[in-house]
């Protein structure tokens, strides 16, 4: 029997990358799986490869309208939640110099203001036992250049999820912080760069991390199962660091 077995979890940003593998190891564990995308051609292509794995929806990680509706239909087809993954992010590496309001604000919508609500809507849904995990990151650790605001929307999720644990604990559900570091998901291949630019891009940060190279999808996706799975049953409020060791380096010089 699986970890997940006869539970219902949601995936927020589930089409791609970090969270189709999470959606494919919910699923193998047991899991009865809602999978989320921004755009018609993540969700098109994720419900082509999730055929019979997961239910895929198309709706706007940062805003609060489509939240609200998601979670009136997992309520309402599911009758209840077990385990929310809320991994759905824009990542962008702009110097503070260069920085435009519209990207912030997106950023802020979908990284943070998303979040928040989404747990806000998830809370009467979720059954005692329940988990919350909330995708951080290490840049909200360490100063990485051109990572100001996505790095100040990642240390963001890491307070909330502390106040989300203190508030759902006598609910019974808890809530936690998987912070992944580089990681072969493909979104450095959304940063539109060349290929030489996003080989060498991966290649720099390969030689940053203790085990010299970046971290696989499924990797993270065991992460996010051990703090959805009653592995971790005694733990809330904490933050998972799955680096390869690179916050080792940072903290060493």
């Amino acid at each position: 029997m699986g970890k997940l077995q006869g539970k219902t979890a949601l995936v927020i940003g589930g089409t791609s990358g970090i969270g189709l593998a999470t959606v494919k190891r919910f699923h193998a564990e047991g899991a009865r799986v809602i999978a989320t995308g921004s755009t018609a051609a993540s969700v098109d292509a994720a419900s082509s490869e999730l055929r019979s794995i997961a239910e895929v929806m198309r709706s706007d990680a940062g805003d609060v309208r489509a939240i609200d509706a998601l979670f009136a239909h997992v309520g309402s087809q599911y009758h209840g939640l077990d385990a929310l993954f809320y991994n759905a992010g824009i990542v962008r590496s702009i110097l503070l110099v260069d920085m435009d309001e519209p990207t912030y604000d997106r950023m802020f919508a979908t990284n943070v203001k998303g979040a928040l609500f989404a747990v806000r809507a998830a809370t009467p849904l979720l059954r005692r036992g329940g988990a919350v995990v909330l995708c951080g990151s290490i840049n909200g650790h360490i100063g990485m250049a051109g990572s100001a605001a996505y790095a100040a929307s990642k240390g963001a999720i890491h307070a909330f999820a502390r106040v989300a644990a203190t508030e759902l604990a006598p609910r019974g559900v808890r809530v936690n912080v998987v912070s992944p570091g580089p990681t072969d998901s493909g979104i450095i291949e959304k940063m539109g760069m060349s290929r030489t630019q996003t080989d060498a891009v991966k290649s720099h940060l390969a030689e940053q991390i203790a085990m010299k190279r970046l971290g696989t999808v499924d990797e993270i996706a065991r992460a996010a199962l051990f703090l959805v799975s009653d592995d971790s049953a005694f733990m809330t409020g904490q933050e998972l660091l799955i680096d390869g060791g690179l916050t080792l380096g940072a903290a060493s010089t």
